[in-house]
C-alpha cells in the first residue's frame, strides 16, 4: 500500500514553508530549503510515498500559522497533526509544547523537565528531529549558556522567532 502525502507551500515572513500532509493530518513543516530533511524523516516513519505537490494542509493549521505571524496566538491545532515517533520522541515533542510562547528552555532543562536528568543529548537528538516545526517549537530550546544553538531552519530564523514571540508577549492584548 502506497502513502500519499500531500504537498503545501506557504509563504512566511522568513521564508517558504512546506507542509506535508497524510488523510488529512498534518505530518511535517519545515522550511522549502529544507525539503531533503523533511523526506528523509517521513520515509523513515511511512513506507513507499508518494509525493503530490499542491495538495492542501489543515485548515486549522493555516489558521493557526496566519495567527502566528501576524502576532496573536491560536490554540496549538494538534488533533490536526501525525506526530509519529518513538515515546521518547513523543514525550520530548510533548514537552516542547508546553514551554510558553516568549520564552525558551536549555536542553538540560527540558530533560529535567522529563525526569531524565542525564538524557541532554538523546533531548536534543528528538528536538532535531521534530517533524513540525514551529508550531512544536523547538526553537526554543537553547544552549544551557544562553546561546542559540542548533535549528534545522538556521540560526538567524531561531533568532527571529524568539525574537517575534518576545514581541508578541510584549505587546498589550
Amino acid at each position: 500500500m502506497r502513502t500519499i502525502i500531500n504537498m503545501m507551500r506557504y509563504d512566511s515572513p522568513i521564508g517558504r514553508l512546506g507542509l506535508a500532509s497524510v488523510q488529512g493530518r498534518l505530518v511535517h513543516l519545515d522550511f522549502e530549503d529544507n525539503d531533503d530533511r523533511m523526506v528523509l524523516i517521513q520515509s523513515r516513519r511511512f513506507k513507499n510515498i508518494d509525493w503530490q505537490e499542491g495538495g492542501a494542509a489543515p485548515a486549522s493549521v493555516i489558521a493557526w500559522l496566519d495567527s502566528y505571524f501576524a502576532g496573536t496566538t491560536l490554540p496549538l491545532p494538534m488533533d490536526d497533526i501525525d506526530m509519529r515517533g518513538t515515546d521518547f520522541q513523543r514525550s520530548v515533542w510533548q514537552a516542547l509544547t508546553g514551554i510558553p510562547s516568549g520564552t525558551h528552555i536549555s536542553y538540560a532543562g527540558l530533560a529535567e523537565k522529563l525526569n531524565n536528568p542525564k538524557a541532554v543529548r538523546a533531548v536534543a537528538r528528538a528536538n532535531a528531529l521534530n517533524p513540525v516545526s514551529i508550531i512544536v517549537p523547538c526553537h526554543r530550546v537553547i544552549g544551557s549558556d544562553g546561546t542559540l544553538t542548533g535549528y534545522a531552519g538556521g540560526l538567524a530564523r531561531k533568532k527571529w522567532l524568539l525574537e517575534h514571540e518576545a514581541h508578541m508577549m510584549s505587546v498589550p492584548a
